[in-house]
């Protein structure tokens, strides 16, 4: 069982340099620029995920079927000789192939195992994809350890537009509370993991148009990773009854696979909210995380750790994250990050955390720029605890101007106090009224492409603030 999200152990956090982003363009390409107008670094090149190589150009590549009417022992070559289960496709796979999973529920087998455990690679030119049909809805209904477990090393795999869901629905916090808990599947499993720590560490994978919710444990979890894309996808109503500190979105001691130090993490345009943690971390006796999402300890400082700090770039853009029991946004011991064009709003449901929509803990060379941060009246829109080179500069802060333990250091001189004239953020609508101060009063950034909804990310005379460029 992986340990997740560790965020608030000790205080402290950093300000930055203004790095910035493109959008991510979902298709078949999906490409990361870096922006050319920034005041103090400027790096004018070009971060490209890894090529989306089409399925038809690998030669040699399978197509498997699975189906909720389906039967392992058909061939899963066609519709109709379908698999019933995910996992009979995941262990014939090879570089290049998908699996294509049509309608139905997907259950683990045994109380305490997975889905699927995918242990197989792609390459880089061949990745192997697990996808639904078109037009079909499949669901991973589970209560065990893990929805879905990448580990072994498997590499090059892509996870695209499913369903998992876990247990939460089935249990009360007293259920949890009153049980020996810290080795029960029922309150701690995960929604996905990406686990580092079994048998080798993973890298390129893609988590991207899926909906991920009610996991007692992390929604989307990655450990001991590099090269991550996590895009688009909806992650709600998890954390919530594990004892091992878990959040929304959680990367955990990132590993350098090369020694590259370019953009290779990727979180962006993710709707994530209302997840929090009801049951206390079992290390301290507190409530400490439920986080929308976190960049956790990638310094790998931890005593008796074999990987050296993380220097590859993280992208943290285009994401919504609201209602969450923590921070909408957190990095601890953490380095190199970009957070752009990402909007807050109300975190910081857990009455034991009040730090504040973005928090930088104990973290360096970390940019917060272009954000809207919305807090309950009278409490922190922000947190800086320690590190260096720390910038918080062009984001839009409302219903509150204070920062968490007087962290003056949170703000810039072109941030802006003012209400952004959202439609509904109460019904989760978070576009921007044409009044909204958050229009055109961004950075001028030579090269944006788009924003949440995929849609050009400057149309006017400058890049709004927030997730949602005004259409």
């Amino acid at each position: 069982m992986m340990i997740h999200g560790l965020g608030f152990l000790s205080l402290s956090a950093s300000l930055v340099l203004p790095w910035a982003l493109t959008g991510l363009v979902q298709g078949q390409r999906i490409t990361e620029s870096l922006i050319k107008d920034v005041r103090q670094s400027s790096i004018d090149q070009e971060m490209p995920l890894p090529s989306r190589k089409l399925i038809s150009e690998v030669p040699t590549a399978t197509k498997y079927y699975v189906s909720g009417k389906g039967n392992d022992r058909n061939s899963g070559l066609t519709i109709s000789s379908a698999f019933r289960t995910i996992q009979r496709a995941a262990d014939l796979t090879n570089p290049g192939d998908t699996v294509l999973i049509m309608d139905g529920v997907y259950n683990n087998e045994h109380s305490s195992g997975t889905i699927v455990d995918i242990k197989r690679s792609g390459r880089a030119n061949a990745w192997i994809t697990y996808k639904a049909y078109p037009g079909h809805r499949p669901k991973l209904q589970h209560n065990g350890w893990h929805g879905i477990w990448i580990y072994d090393g498997a590499s090059y795999i892509e996870i695209n537009g499913l369903e998992v869901v876990g247990n939460n629905g089935k249990m009360k916090r007293s259920d949890a509370m009153g049980q020996s808990y810290k080795s029960n599947p029922l309150t701690n499993g995960n929604c996905i993991s990406i686990d580092g720590e079994q048998n080798g560490r993973s890298h390129h994978i893609r988590i991207i148009n899926n909906k991920i919710h009610d996991c007692g444990g992390a929604g989307i979890s990655a450990t001991q990773s590099d090269y991550l894309t996590i895009d688009s996808n909806e992650v709600f109503n998890n954390a919530w009854y594990s004892v091992y500190g878990c959040s929304g979105i959680s990367l955990a001691n990132n590993w350098n696979s090369d020694n590259k130090q370019n953009y290779k993490m990727f979180v962006t345009r993710n709707k994530v909210y209302n997840n929090r943690m009801f049951v206390p971390w079992i290390t301290t006796g507190k409530i400490q995380d439920g986080n929308g999402i976190i960049v956790d300890r990638g310094m790998n400082k931890k005593m008796g750790s074999k990987l050296s700090p993380y220097r590859g770039r993280t992208l943290i853009a285009n994401n919504i994250s609201y209602k969450n029991g923590g921070g909408g946004i957190h990095t601890f011991q953490s380095e190199n990050i970009d957070i752009v064009y990402n909007t807050t709003y109300m975190n910081g449901q857990s009455p034991e955390i009040r730090s504040g929509q973005i928090t930088i803990n104990a973290s360096n060379n970390i940019n917060v720029l272009n954000n809207i941060l919305y807090s309950e009246r009278g409490q922190p829109i922000n947190a800086r605890f320690g590190g260096t080179n720390v910038r918080f500069d062009y984001n839009l802060n409302a219903n509150s101007s204070i920062s968490a333990y007087g962290s003056s250091d949170a703000f810039g001189s072109n941030d802006i106090i003012a209400d952004p004239l959202f439609m509904n953020a109460p019904g989760g609508d978070f576009r921007l009224k044409s009044t909204s101060p958050a229009i055109n009063s961004g950075m001028n950034f030579n090269i944006v492409t788009t924003d949440f909804l995929g849609g050009p990310r400057v149309k006017g005379s400058r890049s709004d603030r927030g997730a949602e460029e005004m259409r």
